[in-house]
């Protein structure tokens, strides 16, 4: 029974003509009713116009970056979808659209709302709004071209809204991508051109001050000067010891022969003499060879003039007692007497030379530690003026640059090149008729047919067999066909 009923309930094609048969008037209706509806639309609606214009973006020095002092080196600092979205974004801002606007004019753009202004809504900025409605513009993938569009009922405006759009792109590039003017630079330069000569007054006052010719070769200088003294210290110290070791024994000696001492035989006294004559001319030859490299004030030259002294006053004394004609006396007292007079007057002599040689010491560790301090300071100002010498000749190549890129801003050289310009368009892009007619057609179709099954599933009558054997489930023996005369 239930396979028989399933069987009884599903429509033959039968079935489905006689629904359509009995409810063909109602479905024309209702399907010529839509179709004229769409139609009466379609042909009402305001034909839009799509003027297109294709850009060419090229990597130029806009996307190349510098920094200020440091380098020279430019780099890229987007990548080629960054590069587009930016330009886009320049492309498509509000104050770019409102030039527009205003350069064709609200009254012919949309004269809807010129000099209405609703309470609170600036007729421009309703007009930017619809303006961005009917834009599009699109990167093409694959390539450095972007595509602008725009929709506007007068195929004119259209053209005329997306060149000038272009035009006033191309401006606003220039404005975001334009660098400092060059008189801005050039005051920068000509305050680090000031700053370079100072350091290299600065450096060579300096010079001049602490007369620094050549620091190596005046270190050099000093530092073979210093060992000179230092050697010439430690003999004259290895001399002071043997000569302090040697006076106590000619002491001992001289007061062990004490006894038999008699006064100098006179030539004995004559030679003594004679030696230190010969001492002294030595000493004042010696005394010329230092003048020659010292000055008169310098401790060496002061203490071997107290040396030269010491050997006058020995002369002097020696010639006073020769003149008062001493006899004879005993030779080998004289001799070590003798002996310990040149002893102690060496030993004062190498004293005093020992003092001057620490005093030229002292100095001269202290030259080379004012020479290390010199050349710390002599370091510092070169590299103070390297710095402005390098600071300098970056911002003179800026300054080239940036008379260039003012250049090419003034002549509007940017690197966007327009493939296409727009022309008003032949053909309007909006409403399109036919597909808007078929969709109707269709609608149509399918609203007229669903009205007539639903219309028959609903009703009450039983028109064929099949359909009494649908509803009642019983089987039908006969049929008598009726036809209205």
């Amino acid at each position: 029974m239930d396979s028989r009923h399933a069987k009884n309930s599903s429509y033959s094609v039968r079935d489905i003509l006689t629904v359509l048969f009995k409810n063909r008037w109602q479905i024309i209706g209702i399907f010529a009713t839509i179709v004229l509806i769409v139609g009466v639309v379609t042909f009402q609606l305001t034909p839009l116009y799509e003027a297109k214009s294709t850009l060419l973006l090229k990597i130029g020095r806009e996307y190349l970056n510098k920094s200020d002092l440091n380098s020279n080196s430019p780099l890229m600092s987007l990548s080629q979808g960054e590069l587009t979205n930016s330009e886009i974004q320049i492309l498509t801002n509000r104050n770019s659209i409102k030039k527009v606007i205003e350069a064709v004019t609200l009254e012919r753009m949309y004269p809807d709302l010129a000099g209405k202004g609703r309470s609170g809504v600036d007729p421009l900025e309703a007009a930017a709004t619809r303006f961005e409605e009917g834009l599009t513009v699109e990167a093409v993938k694959q390539s450095n071209v972007i595509e602008v569009s725009f929709k506007h009922k007068d195929p004119k405006v259209s053209a005329q809204a997306v060149n000038l759009l272009v035009d006033v792109f191309k401006e606003k590039h220039l404005q975001v991508f334009s660098g400092p003017k060059p008189a801005l630079v050039e005051s920068q330069l000509a305050a680090y051109e000031r700053k370079l000569k100072d350091s290299e007054e600065n450096l060579q006052s300096y010079k001049q001050k602490n007369k620094v010719f050549s620091i190596d070769e005046q270190r050099s200088l000093l530092l073979e000067q210093r060992a000179e003294l230092d050697g010439a210290l430690k003999s004259t110290e290895s001399s002071m010891r043997e000569l302090q070791n040697k006076i106590p024994a000619l002491k001992s000696q001289l007061r062990t022969i004490g006894s038999s001492k008699t006064p100098y035989a006179q030539p004995d006294r004559e030679r003594l003499i004679d030696e230190a004559r010969s001492r002294l001319l030595t000493m004042q030859i010696e005394e010329q060879q230092l003048l020659k490299k010292y000055t008169e004030e310098n401790p060496l030259v002061v203490n071997f003039r107290k040396e030269m002294q010491v050997v006058k006053h020995y002369l002097h004394d020696q010639e006073a007692a020769l003149n008062r004609k001493t006899n004879l006396g005993n030779s080998m007292y004289q001799t070590v007497e003798m002996d310990l007079l040149r002893a102690q007057t060496d030993l004062d002599s190498l004293k005093g030379k020992a003092a001057a040689l620490h005093e030229q010491l002292r100095r001269t560790d202290a030259e080379v530690q004012s020479l290390d301090l010199t050349e710390r300071n002599v370091q510092e100002l070169k590299r103070e003026q390297a710095i402005n010498q390098k600071n300098y000749e970056t911002l003179l190549s800026k300054a080239e640059e940036a008379r260039i890129s003012d250049y090419m801003d003034r002549m509007k050289l940017a690197n966007i090149s327009v493939i296409q310009e727009a022309i008003p368009p032949a053909e309007p892009v909006e409403p399109k008729k036919s597909e808007y007619m078929l969709r109707g057609v269709i609608f149509g179709l399918l609203v007229s047919l669903g009205f007539a099954f639903l219309s028959e599933g609903m009703g009450r009558t039983l028109t064929t067999p099949e359909a009494v054997e649908r509803r009642l489930g019983l089987k039908v023996l006969a049929s008598i066909s009726h036809k209205e005369g």
